[in-house]
């Protein structure tokens, strides 16, 4: 890595001289001009994390300068210390600043000082440089991310079409031919083939939350609750009753946060499904600056040494044979909570029931 340039300017050679002796431990490069024409080609040629400008300067002035530097889209925001014994008049700081100023040191000031402020700037400069370099891979692996996505919809899709397709076809033109037993080898060809269709869409859901803009706004919460149930009686044949509190309103991204409570209620009803008398209630407080909604269930339940892999994708505690499920619901309701910098968890008692939180930042 390139050391970090830094331009001086005064158009006393003594100065820069002992400005030059001031700076020398620190690992840096120092770039001279003894006027104001001299800094502006300076700029040109190269990329300064800070420059130190005399004021009093004859043709340029220190104030001019940094006017200049100021329109400039190269040193727009190019940061840069006055130094100059004309700074006891408060009219002299109001100008240094109304002209970009970020500091000011006085002559003759103590060496402490300057390097201090020094290694501020450069430390500063390192911490954008990190930020940048960081972005730049969180776009890349944005971009791989796409990539693998587009793959996952249409590579992978090709070959289960035609694994369905063909089971079909041996389903349709040879099925007299075949026994019990072929038939069912056939039946579970084809489901499990459904079965990674349906799996290969809710990871592609999950992987594109990550990037999803969240679009805020006011939500009422019982009305949103009256929509999704609406929702899931037409898709789920069930007997549970449904309790639902007065739910307080929040503000969060409408679709993600209905994605969450129909994952979180159907999950509530899946489980509670085997009990004669299931019971499913929906409630919200106000904690600590936070709304916390709960969905309550008399089903299944857990043992609480396993809930840290409640949220995990493809974690399931129970069997296909016992609930049907992909092992994504939770992932994606912790994922969609995270984003709206909310906390989700769970507790859980086996064969009584389960609680799933999360928490919502009041408005």
């Amino acid at each position: 890595m390139s050391k970090p340039k830094i331009l001086i300017v005064d158009d006393k050679p003594e100065n820069l001289k002992a400005l030059r002796k001031v700076l020398e431990d620190l690992d840096i490069e120092l770039v001279e001009a003894t006027s104001g024409n001299d800094a502006l080609k300076a700029t040109l040629r190269h990329d300064f994390v800070l420059a130190l400008i005399d004021i009093q300067m004859p043709e340029m002035d220190g104030y001019e300068l940094a006017g200049i530097l100021r329109e400039e889209e190269k040193t727009a925001h190019l940061p840069f210390i006055f130094i100059s014994a004309v700074y006891k008049d408060n009219l002299f700081i109001f100008k240094g600043y109304e002209n970009g100023a970020f500091s000011f040191i006085t002559k003759p000031f103590q060496p402490e000082i300057l390097i201090n402020k020094v290694k501020f700037f450069i430390e500063k400069h390192q911490q954008e440089v990190a930020l940048y370099e960081l972005n730049e891979e969180l776009q890349n692996s944005n971009k791989e991310l796409e990539a693998f996505s587009y793959s996952v919809s249409h590579d992978l899709r090709a070959p289960l079409r035609a694994i369905n397709g063909y089971a079909e076809i041996l389903n349709e033109d040879y099925g007299s031919k075949l026994d019990d037993e072929g038939k069912r080898i056939i039946d579970i060809i084809r489901d499990n083939a459904t079965r990674m269709g349906i799996l290969i869409d809710v990871l592609l859901s999950f992987s594109r939350l990550g990037r999803k803009e969240i679009q805020m706004t006011e939500i009422d919460m019982n009305k949103m609750i009256e929509e999704v149930m609406v929702e899931l009686n037409k898709s789920t044949t069930h007997n549970a009753k449904i309790k639902i509190g007065k739910l307080h309103e929040v503000k969060a991204d409408y679709g993600l946060l209905r994605q969450v409570m129909i994952n979180l209620i159907s999950n509530a009803v899946k489980y509670s499904s085997k009990k004669k008398n299931p019971v499913v209630e929906i409630s919200s407080e106000e904690k600590n600056g936070e709304i916390i909604f709960s969905v309550k269930d008399n089903g299944a339940g857990f043992d609480m040494r396993y809930a840290d892999k409640l949220f995990g994708v493809f974690q399931r505690l129970h069997s296909q044979d016992e609930f049907e499920g992909t092992g994504v619901g939770l992932a994606i309701v912790q994922r969609i909570i995270s984003r709206h910098e909310g906390k989700s968890w769970a507790e859980g008692t086996v064969n009584e029931g389960a609680v799933f939180y999360f928490s919502i930042i009041k408005n």
